[in-house]
């Protein structure tokens, strides 16, 4: 079952379990939102269309987060005066999961859970910065066993061949010596 639903000047399809991003709501994080402006359901028993709402349909929407949307450049020039302004502006928005539709005789509810976790924190996850969640205690790994020496060598070369040897570092690579003038001149003369 999906609708489609009217907010902040846009509309929207959904269906139950769908994430999606509009213009700034009110309300915290985990708080519940009911959108009743449904313009469209569309399920089992076919469409239908509101003339131009549907009556007794709503759509519940749990708010994850509100956030700051992504960076729009603003840039302003007059041509031969020597004006150039440069400026940004980044919208308010609120993040939701759709957790049920009701309406035209159905109804359709969301299985799964909704995570409160916002986008810089998965971003921070993405790339190894986010603290981790400690788990179970997981078994120790066994240690390295340490090299087994050979029957006929001393210990004192078995001690040697474990031990890290100082890595050589390369010499600087010589320039060539220019040519001395005193040979320029006796081949020319020859």
């Amino acid at each position: 079952m999906y609708a489609v639903i009217k907010t902040g000047g846009k509309q929207y399809r959904v269906q139950p379990g769908d994430v999606i991003v509009v213009e700034k709501l009110d309300g915290d994080a985990g708080s519940d939102v009911t959108f009743g402006d449904i313009l469209m359901l569309g399920g089992d028993n076919g469409v239908t269309v509101g003339a131009p709402l549907i009556a007794g349909a709503s759509v519940a929407a749990t708010l994850i987060e509100t956030r700051q949307g992504e960076k729009i450049k603003i840039f302003k020039k007059i041509r031969r005066q020597g004006y150039r302004r440069t400026g940004g502006h980044r919208q308010m928005e609120s993040v939701l999961r759709i957790v049920g539709i009701d309406g035209a005789g159905e109804n359709a509810k969301w299985d799964g859970e909704t995570s409160l976790m916002t986008k810089a924190e998965m971003n921070a996850r993405a790339r190894g910065l986010a603290p981790r969640v400690e788990q179970e205690e997981a078994p120790a790994k066994p240690a390295k066993k340490a090299p087994v020496a050979k029957a006929d060598a001393p210990a004192e070369t078995v001690a040697d061949d474990t031990a890290e040897k100082p890595v050589a570092k390369k010499a600087p690579a010589k320039k060539a010596a220019p040519k001395a003038k005193a040979d320029d001149a006796s081949t020319d003369e020859a």
